[in-house]
């Protein structure tokens, strides 16, 4: 398969690059992405072999060449973006809306996918985003739009629209410089209060990172390709499942 990953600098995006490093069935990886990854990042030996860094900085636009790249790919994990603590409605529906809907028209315009091999474009939203737009939480509104939107995008072309929608989520433990540059010391000593109440007692709002990661390459890869809408509970029993499987 070949893969696009947007937002691999970020905590999901990232989890989910390395999943896609060490599964075998990902032969080539495009990161579409402002930015190189950083180099405090641990990664596989095989990173650089697997992957294509694609810096772009204008994720409004795509020129057709560009689009003509990315439509030669099977599958995209939409991972860009963040918080919206501290962002206007205007800014976070630029950076969550605009820009996903951006990528979709010009991958839908360059003809991805076929018809035995549909193209699987797969968001990374949110628990609780909202696609009827009533919620009172601007960025539920504004990620449930996307969620809306995108299937209606794709109705009558090779592409199919995936939405996965995590619970609370923080960088490994196994990744220490993870913790250190994507959240601080401050993040990281309340994340050890949070994490095992999350874990322990309501396990359908936690999405740990070394789950969320190889959970999005799967959906890529189409394991579960009439499912449109994943919530968190669907996401952890769906793993868990898997795991049972290969064991």
């Amino acid at each position: 398969m070949r893969l696009i990953i947007t937002g691999a600098t970020g905590v999901a995006g990232l989890a989910i690059y390395r999943a896609a490093l060490v599964d075998p069935s990902v032969q080539k990886i495009t990161l579409l992405t402002r930015r190189p990854v950083p180099s405090w990042a641990k990664l596989p030996e095989n990173a650089h072999a697997k992957t294509e860094t694609i810096i772009h900085q204008d994720f409004k636009s795509y020129p057709p060449d560009l689009a003509r790249r990315l439509a030669e790919h099977d599958a995209l994990v939409w991972a860009l973006g963040r918080s919206s603590v501290g962002m206007s409605e205007e800014e976070y529906t630029e950076l969550t809306h605009t820009y996903t809907m951006a990528a979709a028209q010009a991958l839908k315009d360059a003809g991805a996918g076929s018809e035995e091999q549909p193209f699987r474009f797969v968001f990374i939203s949110g628990n609780s985003a909202d696609p009827t737009g009533k919620s009172s939480q601007m960025w539920a509104r504004v990620k449930g739009r996307v969620e809306r939107e995108l299937p209606e995008l794709f109705q009558g072309t090779n592409m199919i629209a995936h939405v996965l929608r995590p619970g609370y989520f923080f960088p490994s433990k196994q990744y220490p410089e993870d913790r250190r540059n994507q959240r601080g010391a401050l993040l990281s000593a309340v994340d050890t209060v949070i994490s095992p109440i999350f874990s322990k007692l309501i396990p359908s709002l936690h999405s740990p990172v070394e789950e969320l990661g190889p959970f999005a390459i799967e959906v890529a890869k189409g394991s579960w390709p009439n499912q449109q809408v994943f919530s968190n509970a669907d996401m952890r029993r769906l793993m868990k499942e898997l795991r049972n499987t290969a064991a």
